[in-house]
């Protein structure tokens, strides 16, 4: 089977392939024979039903600085492609939500992965709500008093924006942090929308799990362990990977989410637990893909295919 897939992403040329999932999906797909084309969510354009693109076929190899070639830009009506992968990179905001709207008019008949309405109203610090009993304590506020009662509760808590990514402007608050009144000036200054609330899990420091799940079942894992003296263990802030395996807790995270993820079309997720806690689903371009493969776990972008050839073929 070949298929034409056009990968909607931040241009080709901004990547880090060391890391970049979309990426390893790219070569995979070209490896299958499928024909490749590459497109900026700024080219997309609607006139009634129609959407159509600037796609340039693309070939893809691993070799950092010289991973791509483009050929001459055409506008396609994206009704003609098999596939379309979502993977342009957040933040979540009105420009991504209009993305979606505009790639629902094709979807299911042109497959976007992940399903763009589900993208849309499944973003990944809310989605994860939906299962509060595998949470950490969470609240979702920008009123001070809430917040305020919150921390008396638990403590030292962790506030983040509800739209970020990538670990940024993720802070943790102790009990007795004198600058808890400037950071909460601070996230209401610079987000209009609620923000996260967590107590915080000291074993953060042991890792924070990135497990892939693909059409619902797990495909594999990584651990990502902060450096010294930071919160944060995303690999894009310097956290290491390291090969991890599933606890029973882990796998029952992952039976209680699948379900859900099929209903939803989500075919490529990404969830992070610390500590036996689930803190996020990760639905619009998560990662991790090249990090299991480099610790010598699944192919977890032959999986993806695999997938998405028997739901093309079907």
């Amino acid at each position: 089977m070949s298929l034409k897939v056009a990968v909607q992403m931040d241009h080709i040329s901004s990547i880090n392939i060391a890391g970049d999932s979309a990426f390893a999906l790219m070569l995979e797909a070209q490896t299958r024979g499928h024909a490749l084309y590459h497109y900026t969510p700024d080219r997309l354009a609607m006139t009634g039903d129609t959407v159509t693109a600037g796609l340039e076929p693309v070939e893809v190899r691993d070799a950092k600085g010289e991973h791509f070639v483009l050929g001459e830009r055409k506008m396609v009506d994206l009704s003609e492609m098999d596939v379309i992968l979502m993977r342009q990179d957040p933040p979540f905001d009105m420009a991504y939500v209009a993305a979606t709207h505009m790639l629902e008019k094709i979807h299911p008949k042109t497959l976007v992965v992940n399903d763009p309405a589900s993208v849309r109203n499944a973003p990944e610090k809310l989605f994860v709500t939906e299962f509060a009993d595998l949470m950490p304590e969470t609240l979702i506020t920008r009123d001070r008093e809430t917040i305020d009662a919150f921390r008396a509760e638990h403590g030292d808590i962790v506030m983040k924006p509800l739209f970020g990514h990538g670990g940024a402007a993720v802070f943790r608050v102790t009990n007795d942090d004198l600058n808890y009144g400037s950071l909460y000036d601070f996230f209401a200054a610079s987000f209009r929308e609620p923000w996260v609330i967590q107590k915080f899990l000291p074993n953060v420091s042991e890792g924070d799990k990135r497990i892939l799940l693909v059409d619902g079942q797990f495909a594999g894992a990584v651990n990502r362990v902060p450096q010294a003296g930071d919160l944060r263990s995303n690999m894009v802030r310097g956290g290491a990977a390291r090969e991890a395996d599933l606890t029973p807790r882990e796998r029952e995270i992952c039976a209680r989410l699948g379900p859900a993820l099929r209903e939803r079309g989500l075919i490529l997720v990404g969830i992070d637990v610390i500590d036996g806690h689930l803190t996020e689903i990760n639905v619009t371009a998560p990662t991790g893909i090249r990090a299991v493969a480099r610790l010598g776990g699944p192919d977890i972008a032959a999986l993806f295919w695999d997938t998405v050839e028997a739901k093309r073929a079907g």
